[in-house]
């Protein structure tokens, strides 16, 4: 509803409508052309016009407009303008002081440059140069962000709270302009996407065959997936570089699903054995209870017949884990964490792991099982699936039935479905653990061949899908 004030002349009552704010005009003006920037690439003559008057008028360098310019030459030429980038969308600690609107309309042009940089990549072939440049405006936003750079890319910042001030709904502590921290955990993975795309726009041999390139890119799953289909075609330097950016990957991974496996119980307790009678494992209430009926009420004491003890010695029954990856080119994501959950395994006592990859053949990568990074080295993604090559090598590991589990990760699309599936039965039948698995991806997408997961289900191994924890909690129920 507009408001209306009234101005009284003699036996006359006016409406009058309030002058329009010339600092929220403005501010307005620098938002509206970043929108109409990130939605449309050609320039908007009027607001492109209407800008320049802005930002010249509040003593900003024009060039903060010029798409070409990147932050680092705007920052070269005016240093001081480093310190207003830093932490310009971070949560404000002070959100209850009322808003500086001039303050307002100048961080709405700094943070126009710095989101239509970023985000707005364009299309078409990409130089070594243009990546350059926009990591560096990634890094830029990230600081903005109140991160360091690369920190977002990484995935190392995921999950902040929005801190005070900080509003879903856009408005937080700094007034009208929106505070973006609430937004960081899905910023990051826009941004690892973007870079993905942009290197693949590229050529990315030019990029690792220059080490400072190459030292700059941000280890993401997109871009695992495309070293490792073109590692037979690198060489040298760039093979190198190729190589330490999987490996900082395989790490990086590795960390997190470590701290999951590590939550594992560390086996049920054997009963089998008896338990050592020494002092500090006796059970003084069992024991006690045990012994209620040798009370004395008149000697008021308790005589104690037999000592009861705790048992502390946990099953130590060596589990055999046998892994089978579909490595075609659906299923990279899966191929990798299942990679590196399997060495993780691996190095768990009493756990004997064997992997195998296959797409339309079949390779056993259980001598590199322990190191990942040994093994992604040594898979070929992509082709067709034939999951009867990897059953041929699978089905002999089966040496003690109800001693072993078999993870089968798959989007289950094959040439041969009825013989696999009947051979998928008879490990279930045999007393093996069977676990079919659609999905083991970080985002917990994928999709599974219908046919498949209707047999799993009335087989009463249903496939899991989703977030790689849930397999990591089934073998942690297996293996306990």
């Amino acid at each position: 509803m507009t408001e209306h004030t009234t101005e009284r002349t003699a036996g006359n009552t006016t409406p009058r409508t309030p002058e329009a704010d010339p600092l929220e005009n403005r501010r307005q003006v620098l938002y509206w052309r970043l929108l109409a920037r990130l939605f449309d690439p050609e320039e908007q003559s009027t607001l492109e016009s209407a800008s320049l008057a802005v930002v010249e008028d509040i003593g900003l360098p024009s060039a903060l407009l010029d798409p070409q310019a990147s932050v680092d030459s705007i920052v070269q030429r005016h240093p001081a303008l480093a310190a207003e980038f830093d932490g310009l969308m971070a949560p404000d600690p002070d959100g209850d002081e009322a808003p500086d609107r001039a303050a307002e309309v100048r961080r709405a042009a700094l943070v126009s440059k710095v989101l239509l940089n970023v985000f707005a990549s364009g299309s078409g072939t990409v130089t070594a140069g243009q990546l350059a440049r926009w990591q560096s405006d990634a890094g830029w936003l990230e600081r903005a962000l109140g991160c360091g750079p690369g920190e977002l890319r990484g995935g190392r910042a995921g999950g902040r709270p929005a801190g005070p001030g900080v509003s879903p709904t856009g408005t937080g502590g700094r007034g009208t302009t929106p505070d973006l921290g609430w937004l960081i955990p899905e910023i990051g993975p826009e941004l690892g996407a973007i870079e993905a795309d942009l290197v693949k726009r590229m050529q990315l041999r030019e990029v690792l065959a220059d080490p400072g390139l190459a030292a700059q890119l941000t280890p993401s799953m997109s871009l695992i997936e495309q070293l490792l289909r073109d590692k037979n075609n690198l060489s040298g330097v760039a093979l190198a570089n190729a190589k330490d950016l999987i490996r900082r990957f395989v790490d990086e991974v590795a960390e997190v699903l470590r701290t999951q496996v590590e939550k594992a119980t560390v086996g049920a307790l054997d009963r089998s054995v008896p338990p050592k009678r020494v002092f500090r494992n006796l059970d003084l209430d069992r024991t006690i209870w045990k012994n209620l009926t040798n009370w004395s009420p008149e000697e008021e004491r308790l005589y104690v017949d037999r000592l009861y003890y705790r048992h502390t010695v946990r099953r130590t029954t060596p589990q055999r884990l046998i892994v089978v990856v579909d490595q075609s080119g659906s299923m990279v994501d899966s191929m990798v964490n299942c990679t590196i959950l399997a060495s993780i395994f691996a190095g768990l006592p009493k756990v004997d792991v064997h992997l195998i990859a296959y797409d339309t053949q079949a390779l056993d990568l259980t001598p590199w099982v322990h190191d990942p990074f040994e093994t992604l080295l040594r898979t070929n993604l992509g082709g067709g699936t034939d999951g009867t090559v990897a059953m041929a090598l699978a089905q002999p590991k089966i040496a003690e039935p109800r001693n072993t589990v078999v993870v089968w990760i798959s989007d289950f699309y094959e040439w041969q479905t009825e013989p696999l599936f009947e051979s998928m039965v008879a490990i279930h039948r045999s007393g093996a653990k069977f676990i079919p698995v659609g999905s083991v991806t970080s985002s917990g997408r994928g999709s599974v061949n219908p046919w498949f997961r209707e047999r799993f289900k009335d087989l009463g191994t249903p496939v899991l899908s989703g977030h790689i924890r849930k397999l990591v909690h089934e073998l942690k129920t297996f293996l306990a």
